[in-house]
């Protein structure tokens, strides 16, 4: 389905983690996007974003407000999958496989790669973990000498959507963007507790708890849960 012009893939946890076990099997690039309220937004100002999430492999559902939108035009979501879990998921797919993981960090970001990579081998081991600190501002990376398969980059969108899209060699096989996920796992910020993510307030702890820029995500949280109704309700 189409949301104000932006595609999500309706399906299912099974449907979505069956795919991308597809992808991880599959010798050739795929980039998958969580889309929320706030990239659709996002996308209504900027084509090139739109187009890459229109040409993106697998577009999952995140945010609650996206199952609203499903019920506004007459459909039903099948699921929503939070970036930060279908991060893990991966994971636990690719661990033991001999499946290379490189990080993309922010080196202006909470969390350094040294600190994302140790968080991430207490929990997954097995993984054989590469990747950088990276400063965007100064310098273009290309990663085509890089022999891993996952792609997991943390600048938030939608640049690291389009850092991403740029990425495209014949050693990745998937490729996604978790945002503040790695956050979660170095303990630099702290996740809404589980019911608050069930009934989608999630945007309102990271409001209230996590202090830093709050004039930028109060305008972000304005996005989300006004802006964003109010266009739907009045959409075709």
């Amino acid at each position: 389905m189409e949301i104000l012009g932006v595609r999500i893939d309706n399906l299912s946890k099974k449907e979505i983690l069956e795919r991308i076990g597809f992808f991880l099997n599959e010798e050739r690039f795929h980039q998958i996007a969580t889309v929320n309220p706030e990239f659709i937004l996002r996308a209504q100002k900027d084509r090139e974003f739109r187009d890459i999430l229109n040409n993106s492999d697998l577009n999952v559902a995140d945010g609650v407000g996206l199952k609203y939108a499903f019920i506004r035009y007459r459909s039903w979501l099948k699921t929503r999958f939070a970036g930060a879990d279908l991060m893990h998921e991966i994971l636990k797919m690719t661990e033991g496989r001999g499946l290379g993981v490189f990080l993309a960090i922010n080196k202006d970001g909470l969390s350094s790669f040294d600190e994302i990579k140790a968080a991430l081998l207490k929990i997954y081991p097995k993984l054989d973990i590469h990747g950088e600190d990276m400063d965007l501002q100064s310098k273009t990376y290309n990663l085509n000498s890089i022999t891993c398969s996952l792609l997991l980059c943390n600048f938030g969108a939608p640049l690291q959507e389009r850092f991403i899209n740029s990425q495209k060699n014949g050693t990745i096989r998937l490729a996604m963007g978790v945002g503040g996920s790695f956050d979660f796992l170095t303990s630099k910020a702290k996740r809404a507790p589980i019911w608050m993510r069930k009934i989608g307030l999630e945007w309102l702890w990271r409001g209230v708890v996590q202090p830093q820029d709050r004039l930028k995500r109060l305008k972000r949280i304005f996005k989300a849960v006004i802006v964003f109704p109010i266009k739907i309700i009045f959409s075709k």
